[in-house]
């Protein structure tokens, strides 16, 4: 088994830091097929948390859950290979657990030092909380749609740290479309025992100061790691990315919530027929037609995939390595 290397730093008082034997607090978000172990090894390498998506290291679907776990296992075996630091695992706390139960037990088996657990609905995940504890994981939970009776029961579950997400994210944005600056302070106000991470339109020092100044304790970004040399997103994407903004991007609902992508030929359709009054499962059906079982943003489809990204779009100006990301927005924290 590895032994995971805890970075100690003189005067350390940062929680999320103590927590997740960090140097930085900062977390590299999970992003469905855009992560592998390069990625994951480079952030955590570099100070921060890396973090295995669902799809982490691949190019295609499989419906078979013993592949998907295998697949994973793989993975994060890559990981252990390219660094001793900690890193983490991506689950989904909901009421259908199918893939999600085989996940904790391979977290369990291959000693995954921290989970990225997202909540999408009421279930009560005390007992799953419980058991990744029993076995050292420590968890980072963000609900969906972040409330303060959300942050209060993640608290009383006992979650090592709690993720404040707003409506900058990338990703599946809450339907609540409160932005990660309002929403911060009101999570932050009304829970104390655990730490904060702000999530949503981080992706320079500005962004991080200023979450910090409204509570936060720590950073979880994944649109600011999207045009890193490290991630699996097609070159031609990562430079499509550099010449968009966050007003130009396209905002359309499906049956899973709110989407946010940069403009693809798909994602025109998309919003044109929220429009013209579209069901939610015909939208659904139209983002599935012309993908193949290849994902579209590992291949370079800019036509026929959406390429989710959130506020933080705006401040990408360059591609670079994932170590150089995290010293700009963790400058502040480098010599404490």
């Amino acid at each position: 088994m590895t032994n995971f290397v805890l970075v100690k730093r003189k005067n350390m008082d940062n929680r999320v830091t103590e927590i997740l034997g960090i140097r930085y607090p900062i977390v590299q978000a999970p992003m469905s097929w855009l992560t592998n172990a390069e990625l994951v090894a480079a952030v955590s390498n570099a100070g921060g948390l890396g973090v295995l998506a669902a799809n982490a290291g691949q190019d295609s679907i499989t419906p078979s859950i013993q592949e998907t776990v295998e697949r994973m296992r793989k993975e994060i075996r890559k990981v252990k290979k390219l660094t001793s630091k900690p890193f983490g695992l991506n689950i989904l706390l909901a009421k259908d657990m199918t893939y999600s139960g085989p996940m904790i037990e391979l977290a369990i088996e291959e000693s995954v030092p921290a989970m990225a657990a997202v909540s999408v609905d009421d279930t009560d995940y005390s007992e799953t909380i419980e058991r990744l504890k029993q076995y050292g994981i420590k968890i980072m939970l963000r609900p969906t749609i972040p409330t303060i009776e959300s942050a209060k029961k993640a608290e009383k579950s006992g979650v090592d740290i709690f993720v404040a997400t707003g409506f900058d994210s990338g990703g599946l944005a809450p339907d609540s479309q409160i932005g990660t600056f309002s929403i911060l302070p009101l999570i932050a106000d009304n829970i104390k025992s655990i730490p904060i991470l702000a999530a949503g339109g981080i992706g320079d020092v500005r962004s991080v100061r200023a979450a910090f100044a409204l509570g936060a304790e720590g950073v979880y970004a994944g649109t600011t790691f999207m045009t890193t040399k490290e991630n699996p997103l097609a070159l031609n994407l990562k430079e499509k990315m550099l010449h968009h903004t966050a007003e130009d991007l396209h905002l359309f609902r499906s049956t899973v919530g709110i989407l946010r992508s940069i403009p693809t030929a798909l994602t025109t359709e998309l919003v044109e027929m929220n429009k013209n009054g579209a069901s939610l499962m015909e939208v659904a059906k139209k983002m599935t037609d012309k993908k193949s079982e290849k994902s579209g943003v590992i291949s370079g489809d800019a036509e026929n995939d959406f390429i989710n990204a959130g506020s933080a779009v705006s401040l990408a100006k360059e591609i670079r390595p994932a170590k150089e990301l995290i010293d700009d927005l963790m400058q502040d924290f480098i010599n404490s």
